[in-house]
């Protein structure tokens, strides 16, 4: 028999992140860690939902087609009560869920995803950084109304021009940011990768994920650097030039300034969620 001492031994992995959730008044309010998932249910209830990532899978909703999809970062959803709902994806993305659990419904009878809305993004992120906080002393009731009146604004869906981002342009720009996180990455390298110009690729990008490409490239470092935090045991200054920030100090200020937290206490809060 092998004994194994304190010294050797391999230290446990840290916990996953946690689902957030609060109850306040008719809302509860869901934010969901990217992971793998796969689900189905029919919707007992209304649901409006927010990806803050990109991500790409297979569903199916309202339908019995079984499709592929690609999920834009800051794409607002909504799906109504009754609706059959398939859906998996092999890392998933950060995402949002806001529902009443007074009975009333919310207004809204067509399934959608995927719709631009700054003003929802505002909202969405403004609950994020309140859930990431684990504080109760904000205006939820407010923020999730808002949020819920942006599912019936009026918007125009423009058809995409042959260059304009798409989702499988965007997946080719996930892969290719992924690829060389730890390094130096710019506007002129992306817009190459698709073949446009530095200018058209800006506003193309804009249009299509409500962020800059540098604001997206930002959001994808702290999305890396939240998954290794959640994944492994690495120092903070570690996943920092792995998640090509200049220092720790760098990633802190970025996570205070994105998600209202810095990097250790969300480490520690979900330790302790």
């Amino acid at each position: 028999m092998v004994f194994m001492s304190h010294r050797n031994r391999q230290p446990s992995p840290p916990p996953p992140e946690p689902v957030r959730r609060v109850e306040v008044g008719p809302w509860l309010i869901e934010l969901l860690p990217g992971c793998a998932y796969a689900t189905r249910y029919v919707a007992p209830q209304s649901a409006i939902g927010f990806a803050y990532d990109s991500q790409r899978g297979v569903h199916a909703i309202g339908s019995d087609r079984v499709l592929p999809f690609n999920a834009v970062p800051n794409g607002l959803a909504f799906v109504p009560a009754g609706c059959d709902v398939l859906s998996e994806s092999p890392r998933g993305g950060e995402y949002l869920r806001v529902l009443r659990t007074d009975g009333i419904a919310l207004a809204g009878d067509r399934a959608f995803n995927n719709r631009i809305d700054p003003q929802a993004t505002n909202l969405a992120l403004r609950l994020r950084s309140a859930l990431l906080r684990a504080s109760v002393e904000d205006d939820w009731e407010a923020w999730a109304l808002a949020l819920a009146q942006r599912t019936t604004a009026n918007t125009k869906c423009a058809t995409p021009s042959a260059d304009a981002i798409t989702g499988n342009r965007l997946r080719l720009l996930d892969e290719f940011i992924d690829a060389g996180l730890d390094g130096p990455l710019g506007v002129q390298a992306m817009a190459q990768l698709l073949g446009l110009s530095e200018g058209y690729f800006m506003r193309a990008f804009k249009r299509a994920t409500g962020k800059s490409p540098h604001s997206y490239l930002i959001d994808r470092r702290l999305a890396k650097a939240r998954a290794l935090m959640r994944d492994s045991t690495a120092t903070l200054t570690e996943i920092a030039y792995r998640c090509g920030f200049n220092s720790q100090a760098h990633m802190a200020t970025l996570f205070r300034q994105r998600l209202g937290v810095s990097p250790a206490q969300l480490r520690r809060n979900s330790q302790f969620s």
